[in-house]
């Protein structure tokens, strides 16, 4: 399996990875899908320990597919992880990267996701989601607009989810937005940090 679009994105993604990470980060991916993320960001940025998950129903197949290419330093052994199932894997990390992820899951699964990234994210860690997103319910693209359509014809759990709405949310569990910034293909990355973090909870 390989997917196009991470490694269309990868780049860009990366661009922006580098210059809002700390050094040595411990980064925790949710949803991983190939692989492709993981390994082109370890072996693209010194001292980066990342932690790949997929679904428990994926991650036999996640952990195959990373066995076809080398692993680069800093790559950690897949997880199984449902967002909507204690506990995650034990933090705290520097940041939390999902790619992807939030429009495909059921509502329900993002705001765990959200709350499960404040659990375990350093005080001042770092939330990463990349994906399509709108704005007050207005796409930025036709071609958002037909993928939400898309999305909710093939399941009505899912759609493009809506960045002030997911802002909103997010603050609830102490995230706050410090970065919304335009990426190609009409994606965007929502960066917010933690206000808390696990260890004072």
């Amino acid at each position: 399996m390989f997917s196009p679009a991470c490694e269309r994105n990868k780049g860009p993604i990366l661009g922006m990875l580098s210059r809002w990470l700390p050094p040595q980060a411990s980064v925790l991916e949710v949803g991983s899908g190939t692989g492709q993320h993981a390994q082109h960001f370890c072996a693209s940025i010194d001292g980066l320990r990342w932690q790949p998950t997929e679904l428990p129903s994926n991650i036999e197949l996640l952990r195959f597919l990373l066995l076809q290419a080398p692993q680069p330093e800093g790559l950690l052994e897949p997880l199984a992880l449902d967002v909507r199932v204690q506990p995650w894997p034990k933090g705290p990390f520097e940041a939390v990267f999902s790619a992807n992820t939030a429009h495909i899951m059921p509502w329900e699964a993002v705001l765990a996701l959200l709350a499960g990234a404040a659990g375990v994210l350093a005080p001042e860690g770092l939330l990463f989601l990349y994906g399509p997103f709108s704005e007050g319910g207005v796409h930025s693209a036709a071609s958002n607009a037909a993928f939400d359509a898309e999305l909710r014809a093939r399941d009505p759990s899912m759609g493009v989810r809506d960045a002030q709405v997911i802002q909103a949310e997010a603050a609830r569990v102490g995230l706050s937005l410090s970065e919304r910034l335009d990426l190609p293909a009409n994606n965007q990355l929502l960066i917010f940090r933690n206000g808390v973090g696990m260890l004072e909870r």
